[in-house]
């Protein structure tokens, strides 16, 4: 049966709504020909993290998937949000638009967050040159929203070649602004409720053994399965809305030009408020329902994901946690995987809201200490040769 390869290859996809299905092959496809993978990454994120900036980069990275999507009209595009980066896979009819959208990205991290921002856009054909490929399935965790699951070694590929300099997009100049509607830092950390809040990466190891790199994915997500909820760090309610206003400042950076940012910080502030009010009383405007809202935000959000390897920031309790890191030590020590482990007290959501009057809202989940940054230089650590290109 021949492929998709238009626009609308990820729309057409048929999706999974139970998280194993990551390791069933039979719901990937592969990328059409023509189409290019937009990667970006924060040069130096863990130094940030140290420095206490993790909010920033959280945002700088959602605020990638924000302005690539919104050049493509918000269309329905494969992503993954790395949390110190991320990756879009765009059609060819949008490289021009992306490609702009990169370059305006990238400087607006670098003035507006203070943070240096890579970016590169790789061409499927380069990636399928190397032997390898990129396979694309569709996640369904809730009815309102799908999330891209890759493998096929080519994500990990483009993000190699961004990193040793090859297909970059430079920035733009400082005064071009990428268009970041929807995009939103308005939620405190999420304390944990299990034990702690782990963030986990596991890749193939040097075995070459796929079918137990595969048992291993499953057993992992077997076992955070047996704790409440799948492990998953937010509340079946959502978050509990309060008067704190730290991402007012960020989301208006990302949502106003300099001039009228006042403003902007002062619209957001009184949404927050009006949140929490009609949270609290349990009111209604319209058909902006604050209960249904958060919990279409739990429902919605991406605690778990697979992009050639297994990413999961999961809220656990000591014993769960022990079991999944002597799985993870024994599977490294066999060859089938490197894996790196993040613990932390609280979890971290960056939104993408292009209107809270309907129910597609996306919400991507980190640990607030540096969850997935961290977790990575753990592993990175374990083959120092992988480090030349920087963090």
């Amino acid at each position: 049966m021949a492929e998709p390869s238009n626009d609308d290859f990820f729309h057409k996809l048929t999706g999974f709504t139970r998280f194993e299905g990551v390791t069933d092959s039979a719901n990937y496809r592969p990328l059409p020909d023509g189409w290019l993978l937009a990667v970006a990454d924060i040069v130096s994120s863990t130094k940030a993290i140290a420095s206490g900036h993790y909010k920033s980069v959280n945002m700088a990275g959602a605020s990638v998937i924000s302005a690539v999507l919104n050049a493509l009209d918000k269309g329905d595009y494969p992503f993954v949000f790395g949390g110190d980066g991320a990756l879009v896979a765009i059609p060819p009819s949008g490289e021009a638009r992306v490609r702009q959208a990169l370059a305006a990205v990238r400087a607006w991290v670098k003035e507006e967050l203070q943070l240096d921002l890579r970016t590169a856009l790789v061409p499927m054909s380069a990636v399928r040159g190397e032997g390898l490929d990129v396979m694309v399935a569709r996640f369904n965790p809730s009815e309102y929203v799908s999330y891209a699951m890759f493998f096929g070694g080519g994500t990990s590929w483009a993000e190699r070649q961004m990193k040793a300099g090859n297909f970059i997009v430079e920035a733009a100049a400082a005064e071009a602004r990428p268009d970041l509607t929807g995009l939103s830092c308005r939620w405190n950390p999420i304390k944990a409720h299990n034990g702690e809040i782990v963030s986990i990466i596991a890749v193939p190891g040097n075995s070459g053994n796929s079918a137990k790199f595969q048992q291993l994915v499953a057993d992992i997500i077997a076992i955070s399965r047996e704790q409440s909820r799948d492990a998953h760090p937010v509340p079946v309610e959502g978050p509990t809305p309060s008067l704190i206003f730290d991402g007012a400042d960020i989301e208006a950076r990302a949502s106003a030009a300099p001039a009228d940012r006042w403003r902007r910080k002062i619209a957001v502030a009184l949404q927050i408020v009006a949140v929490y009010i009609l949270d609290k009383f349990g009111l209604r405007v319209a058909t902006f329902d604050a209960k249904v809202y958060r919990r279409d935000l739990a429902a919605n959000s991406d605690f778990r994901k697979f992009d050639d390897g297994l990413k999961m920031t999961i809220d656990v309790d000591a014993a769960q946690l022990s079991r999944i890191e002597a799985r993870l030590r024994q599977a490294e020590a066999e060859g089938i995987c490197r894996y790196g482990l993040h613990r932390q007290d609280s979890a971290l959501m960056t939104c993408f809201v292009p209107t809270p009057l309907m129910r597609d809202h996306m919400h991507f989940i980190d640990g607030a200490s540096g969850g997935y940054a961290m977790a990575a230089m753990a592993l990175r650590g374990k083959q120092p040769s992988e480090l030349a290109a920087g963090e």
